[in-house]
């Protein structure tokens, strides 16, 4: 099969398609042929060798796929050869082949085509399992997405909708504002000119968001906790502003909140077979009903991912990119 190889880490240049032996399937994994993969920012670190994958699971990037299945591994007997899906991986989306466990697996939910579906298992399980299954947002409350025009944040921003919570966002320019607000979002911040701390309080009476989803780390790490409200979960995904930062545990401990740092790619098997299904009895009905879609920016041949790489990396697309074998 053909994937997309890293020899060397660096730059997106670094990306390299190859021939490669395909992959067969262990015991309890099922073989999908890939017809479309999804690029996400975990991607570009590993290309970068800051992210390594966990031990076990393929060399190559990707962590969503949709496909068909061409291959059953012993011990499969809820899935059947020709079967549409989609998946959550560990890695090793970007090629013609790839192996994944049974339990990580979704049906393409109806009304989305095969090739689309890949743009929603990352991010669906993403969302699901830190904004609801950790942070436990209520209808009601108010949640502020940062990064609210990328894939993460439109998916964030439609379930939270579809649940009846108010929504709030940041993003960096009028027009991924303006998609933020066609999602459902009510407070639109644009945080090159707007201090977002500021506007949400005054958009809330003073109280701030019950949960916060934030992609940037320390950079926004002391500015978060005062943009939360008493009881306030802030829920760190990712450190696109750096790992190290201050924490004012006075602050945290007046306001009764809590900082949680979650990753997805490094849990076991089980836990990911978990919000897989929680993901599909939850999120998937939503799907089918039109109140939640995948918001796809733009789709690159496979051979193509260093294009599909500096797209994500100049941050001006909405939604998200997907690379088509």
């Amino acid at each position: 099969m053909l994937a997309i190889t890293i020899p060397e880490p660096g730059a997106a240049d670094a990306l390299v398609v190859a021939e490669v032996p395909d992959p067969q399937p262990g015991a309890g994994e099922v073989r999908v042929r890939v017809a479309a993969a999804g690029v996400n920012r975990a991607d570009v670190m590993q290309r970068m060798g800051r992210y390594p994958p966990p031990p076990g699971a393929p060399a190559y990037p990707g962590l969503e796929v949709s496909g068909v299945i061409d291959a059953l591994g012993p011990q499969v007997s809820s899935w059947a050869i020709g079967d549409e899906v989609c998946a959550l991986l560990s890695g090793g989306g970007y090629a013609q082949l790839v192996c994944v466990p049974a339990g990580q697996l979704l049906p393409v939910p109806e009304g989305i085509s095969l090739r689309d579906a890949a743009a929603l298992p990352e991010v669906a399980c993403t969302v699901w399992s830190n904004v609801f299954l950790t942070a436990n947002l209520q209808p009601a409350e108010t949640i502020l997405i940062h990064g609210g025009s990328s894939g993460i944040g439109t998916m964030a921003i439609q379930l939270a909708v579809a649940l009846g919570a108010r929504v709030a966002v940041t993003a960096g320019s009028a027009a991924k504002l303006e998609v933020c607000r066609e999602l459902g979002a009510e407070i639109a911040i644009n945080y090159r000119d707007q201090d977002f701390v500021a506007e949400l309080a005054a958009a809330t009476a003073g109280q701030g968001a019950d949960v916060i989803l934030d992609n940037m780390g320390a950079k926004y790490l002391a500015r978060n906790v005062t943009a939360l409200a008493d009881g306030g979960r802030l829920v760190v995904i990712g450190l696109q502003g750096g790992a190290r930062g201050e924490l004012d545990l006075a602050a945290l401990l007046t306001k009764r909140a809590a900082v949680i740092a979650t990753s997805l790619r490094a849990r076991p098997p089980a836990e990911k077979a978990t919000i897989v299904a929680a993901v599909r009895e939850h999120v998937w009905p939503l799907v089918a009903a039109g109140a939640v879609r995948p918001v796809i920016h733009e789709r690159f041949a496979l051979a193509d991912a260093a294009a599909a790489h500096r797209a994500l990396e100049a941050s001006q697309h909405i939604g998200k990119l997907l690379l088509v074998p």
